[in-house]
């Protein structure tokens, strides 16, 4: 199979061109598989899709309700008071507007980690504290090194993705409720929860509920990507109602669309069917995390999200394989080569179905087979003995990975400390 396309639309900026346009660049773009968009394949279920598809005249005629209605139907689902919901068009609206009404000088974040987060305040001339996640550690955020660089930076507001995301490491929820706690000085701490849902390390992760009760505390929601709608485009933050009123009185009456107030009002009727997606969800991150990890030189992160951080052997080039397998399998990966932090070595793959996933796997052998061959021209005794020194996937800095747990990959601390790394600010 092979597929012809513009391969420079992905030197055009700092994300993934999307669907729509990597579609209309192909031959036959019904080929393609993404494992590029985190998104949830298990729902909406094909019987929501018809439902939707016989409203959809209806749906795209009519102006919506007002986004307070749709936003109080939300509330009532999540057994929330109305007054500390916000929707959005989307999370990347809600960070605009986070960084435009709260973030008045400074804010701190960890690297790598979602880029809308470093780019937005860098765009309007803040100054962007990164903290540098240690490789060596698995990119597992260590919670009092990330406090005391905070206060030695004097950073105003502070972010925190849970799980992050490109590395889907995930932080025991005492602990973040530690870490909003020591920093009550603070005009602001953001708790990015866009792929909560996907943890399967708690029973309860989240600290929405914990939120409401703090002043200086909002926690992100990304609908879309739990419910694999990206297209619609609809988010929430969680706060207490003086928090929440400075953003939501700055949103337009009917920032939702009509497609977002159907879904929302669909799921109470759809909430077992949701749950299950995530336990099938799991179950393939358990199964595609065992099949990385059978691949020779490549080092698989364990992760709580529905995506998986993969290291490519040294001679294996990010982009070149991007490229590859684009081209010669119609399967499209998350190359992370423009995220700060991180280098083109590093590649994020998205859960998918077995079917999808054996596809995947079939291009990715192929490619460092024949990179790993090539290689081997003129390599020293020494150089083969250390390509494979440490098994792939086994041990990653702090955490470890229980093989025996049949939904996802729980995580427990080992013993020791690892040492946070640099740390780097940057300003614009």
């Amino acid at each position: 199979m092979k597929h012809s396309m513009d391969l420079g639309m992905f030197r055009q900026g700092n994300h993934s061109p999307s669907y729509a346009t990597l579609a209309r660049s192909m031959d036959s773009p019904e080929d393609l598989s993404d494992f590029c968009i985190p998104c949830n394949p298990y729902f909406p279920t094909p019987g929501m899709f018809a439902e939707l598809s016989a409203k959809l005249e209806t749906i795209l005629k009519y102006y919506p309700t007002d986004a307070g209605a749709i936003t109080g139907q939300l509330a009532s689902l999540l057994q929330m008071p109305p007054q500390t919901i916000a929707m959005g068009n989307g999370s990347t609206e809600l960070i605009t507007w986070i960084d435009h009404l709260m973030i008045r000088e400074s804010m701190a974040t960890p690297v790598p980690t979602f880029g809308r987060w470093t780019d937005q305040s860098l765009e309007t001339g803040k100054r962007v504290d990164m903290f540098q996640l240690p490789e060596a550690g698995g990119f597992a955020l260590d919670i009092d090194q990330y406090i005391d660089f905070i206060r030695e930076r004097g950073s105003r507001v502070a972010v925190v993705c849970n799980p992050n995301n490109p590395d889907g490491n995930y932080i025991p929820r005492w602990e973040v409720l530690r870490f909003v706690d020591s920093l009550a000085d603070r005009d602001l701490v953001v708790v990015d929860e866009s792929f909560i849902d996907f943890v399967d390390a708690e029973h309860r992760p989240s600290i929405a509920q914990d939120a409401m009760l703090r002043h200086n505390v909002v926690v992100l929601k990304s609908l879309g990507k739990n419910f694999g709608l990206h297209g619609i485009r609809f988010g929430y933050v969680v706060g207490n109602p003086a928090l929440v009123k400075k953003i939501g009185s700055r949103l337009p009456k009917w920032n939702l669309n009509s497609l977002a107030e159907a879904v929302v009002f669909m799921l109470r009727d759809h909430l077992g069917e949701y749950r299950e997606s995530l336990r099938l969800l799991a179950r393939d991150r358990y199964d595609m995390l065992n099949e990385l990890r059978r691949i020779p030189g490549m080092q698989v992160f364990p992760s709580q999200g529905n995506f998986i951080l993969v290291k490519l052997p040294a001679e294996v080039e990010g982009p070149r394989l991007r490229d590859y397998l684009l081209q010669r399998h119609g399967v499209l990966i998350r190359e992370c080569g423009n995220k700060l932090g991180i280098t083109s070595q590093f590649v994020r793959l998205v859960v998918r179905p077995r079917e999808d996933t054996e596809r995947l796997l079939n291009g990715l052998r192929g490619y460092l087979t024949s990179s790993f061959s090539e290689s081997l021209d003129g390599a020293s005794p020494m150089d083969l003995a250390g390509r494979f020194a440490e098994p792939s996937g086994v041990k990653t800095g702090t955490h470890s990975v229980l093989g025996d747990d049949p939904l996802g990959d729980r995580v427990v601390p080992l013993l020791g400390d690892v040492g946070g790394g640099p740390r780097m600010a940057r300003a614009r």
